[in-house]
């Protein structure tokens, strides 16, 4: 089973290209959004692509001292990371090239290799802390087809008479059309789907009942010397600036998806660092083990998301692709995974007032919302290679590729057409 992964690359951009870079990453915005085919998509192992330019400053406009504005690039994609670069580097140059040359120590323009570019990539690779697939093991190419298969068995079923037709004789009729065309007969190998790990949730939960006393004492003692003497942002949706919400809106809703980019600050301290990669340890563990049928927290809107820790730990990026609009999305989170989002956000700064790490802070919506978008920052550039399809419409197209080839009870039958 092929796995998705992602790469996050963070380039410290020439301080006399920064408004080059924007507007080239404007033109290449729209022209995605118009169809023009850009390089990357040949390489047919991208599901999401996002270019940022990162400024060295809070949402204030206060300057991080030593930290440049940076490029950064990011891609979930499938295989491993190492071929991904070297098919980067090989086999979109010319897309590299355009980007890069804006970028400080980037190959001249007479001296680029294959090698070289790569080389240059790997320099500014940035590993993430946790991060989400929500369709484990379907590559590319398998989400595309089965969708094409879905599509066509769609079309065969309404255009057929199937009065007096048992679930069972139409389904039996579907598989033999399907096997019948030739650019369908990548059916009879059944895809291989992730199940949970029971046993690794069970280790996972072992541990904390191990851990569980020490646990406690912690979250007492990061109550009553930190949270107690946190401070909030206290801003409300509509005392947040009127131009920056504008400005994350003109690339949003524009497809049944959509994107998230944040930048935060990290509370300074060992025990808050320490909580947050105790939660993100926590959290890769429910990722891998029981979060692999398209839900996250129970909510099954997620295509891929990613935590990430720079600059010394003093910041944080998070990345999320999602189905719905933005406001739905972040409700999800509050209504079924509010002590989630509060214990790993509340050790940035401003997060909703926190008491006991889990409780408060995301379940005051109000506030949290406003948080979210005052830490909000655009994202440049946003590709979806199929920014139609949601994540029950990927898991759903799965689950009608393996059942074609079953000879199934009429109750299975009945569900199976369900399915369109």
């Amino acid at each position: 089973m092929t796995r998705q992964n992602p790469l996050t690359l963070a380039t410290p951009i020439k301080s006399s290209e920064i408004e080059n870079l924007e507007f080239l990453l404007l033109k290449m915005r729209g022209d995605l959004e118009n169809g023009v085919n850009e390089e990357f998509e040949n390489l047919g192992t991208i599901h999401y692509l996002r270019l940022v330019v990162l400024k060295s400053k809070d949402p204030e406009g206060n300057v991080f001292p030593g930290i440049p504005t940076r490029f950064v690039f990011s891609t979930d994609y499938d295989g491993d990371e190492e071929q991904h670069l070297k098919d980067l580097a090989a086999k979109t140059p010319s897309f590299l090239d355009k980007l890069y040359s804006c970028c400080e120590g980037y190959p001249a323009t007479n001296a680029r290799t294959t090698e070289n570019r790569l080389a240059y990539l790997k320099q500014w690779r940035i590993k993430s802390a946790a991060f989400f697939a929500g369709a484990p093991g379907r590559t590319l190419p398998q989400i595309k087809q089965e969708n094409n298969l879905r599509n066509y068995i769609w079309h065969f079923i309404n255009s057929g008479n199937w009065k007096n037709k048992s679930p069972g004789e139409i389904h039996k009729a579907i598989k033999e059309n399907v096997l019948g065309q030739s650019e369908f007969q990548w059916v009879k190998e059944k895809a291989k789907l992730p199940s949970e790990n029971w046993l690794g949730m069970a280790m996972l939960g072992l541990i904390l009942l191990v851990l569980l006393p020490f646990i406690i004492i912690w979250i007492l003692i990061l109550h009553f010397v930190h949270e107690i003497n946190d401070k909030p942002l206290g801003k409300t949706p509509s005392q947040i600036d009127a131009t920056h919400t504008r400005k994350l809106e003109e690339y949003e809703d524009l497809h049944n998806q959509n994107q998230f980019t944040q930048f935060l600050i990290m509370r300074p301290g060992f025990m808050r660092l320490v909580t947050f990669f105790g939660l993100m340890a926590f959290a890769k563990g429910l990722i891998n083990n029981l979060f692999v049928k398209g839900k996250l927290m129970d909510i099954p809107t997620i295509h891929f998301a990613r935590w990430i820790i720079m600059d010394d730990n003093k910041h944080m990026l998070f990345f999320s692709n999602f189905d719905g609009s933005w406001q739905q999305y972040l409700g999800d989170f509050i209504d079924k995974s509010g002590w989630g989002l509060t214990g790993i956000w509340s050790n940035t700064e401003n997060f909703p007032k926190t008491n006991y790490l889990f409780t408060g802070g995301a379940y005051d919506a109000e506030h949290f919302l406003a948080w979210s978008r005052y830490y909000q920052i655009p994202t440049a550039v946003w590709y979806c290679a199929y920014p139609n399809l949601s994540i029950k419409n990927v898991m759903n197209n799965t689950y009608i590729r393996n059942e074609i080839m079953e000879t199934p009870s009429e109750q299975a039958s009945e569900k199976f057409l369900k399915r369109f």
